[in-house]
């Protein structure tokens, strides 16, 4: 009787360390289960967020583009297409006649390392060779003449330059307005180049040959070219200098331009003021 109990209390020990165990896998594995869960949630979160970032900024920066552009519209309607057309040519005049004031002077262009005109790209050769042979002192003058060219040429073709800001229609002011800190320059070169050139040419010639720098150019090509053993060259001095000034004028009135688009003190009429103004 006595063993029949204690095997009895013995199988019972059993059962109940079995259940035990058996409660702490399952408890366990449920704990594995759920920080498993909670990681995934946590990654796919982290995962998310610079997501719903990077499409919170993109609509930002798509407002503040939206509203700028919403702003110059609203501008232009308020201030009309005369207003626009006439001030943005008066804009062009302001900084096409400041360019020339600038241009037109005793070292214009020759003081200024942005537009100084140098050798032509294919005449460089030249220049090494008499530079080599001791004739610097005739290439540096060759180089002072083509600049004085251009500074004389500056004064007279300012008002041709003017004439061609004339043409400018109302749709090309609005578009204008609109555009980049340069968008008249821009527009203007593109308009007006072929036309300028052609009236430029004449004056950077007839300026060449006043302050001698034909006469220069033509002597000092001929030194390079009765070097024994080398390719004779003949640049075009007058339509490089021309190419150089017109590009020395361009950027210069794009220099302009900017200042009136945003500095209140460029702005000198009141019809400067109305259309750049804040």
């Amino acid at each position: 009787m006595y063993k029949v109990i204690l095997s009895a209390a013995l199988l019972a020990v059993m059962t109940l360390s079995s259940v035990a165990q058996t409660t702490k896998k399952t408890t366990k594995k449920k704990a594995v289960t759920k920080k498993t869960t909670t990681s995934s949630s946590t990654t796919t979160s982290a995962t998310t967020t610079p997501a719903s970032k990077t499409a919170t900024t993109a609509t930002t920066s798509s407002a503040v583009a939206t509203t700028t552009t919403t702003t110059t519209e609203t501008k232009s309607s308020l201030l009309g297409s005369d207003n626009i057309s006439n001030g943005l040519k008066e804009a062009l005049q302001v900084g096409a006649t400041n360019a020339a004031k600038k241009l037109g002077i005793q070292d214009g262009f020759f003081g200024n390392a942005a537009i100084k005109i140098l050798m032509p790209p294919e005449a460089l050769i030249i220049e090494k060779k008499l530079r080599d042979y001791g004739m610097g002192s005739q290439v540096d003058d060759a180089i002072l003449s083509m600049n004085r060219a251009a500074e004389s040429a500056s004064q007279s073709a300012a008002p041709i330059f003017i004439n061609a800001i004339k043409s400018m229609s109302i749709t090309d002011a609005v578009n204008i307005l609109k555009g980049t800190d340069t968008a008249a320059t821009g527009y203007l070169r593109e308009k007006t180049t072929p036309q300028l050139t052609t009236a430029f040419k004449p004056v950077i010639e007839q300026s060449l040959d006043q302050v001698g720098a034909s006469t220069k150019w033509s002597a000092l090509v001929s030194l390079y070219n009765n070097i024994p053993f080398i390719k004779k060259l003949n640049p075009n001095l007058a339509g490089y200098v021309t190419d150089k000034a017109l590009s020395g004028m361009f950027l210069t009135v794009a220099d302009e331009e900017k200042k009136i688009r945003k500095d209140p003190v460029a702005q000198t009429t009141d019809l400067l003021k109305k259309i750049f103004g804040k």
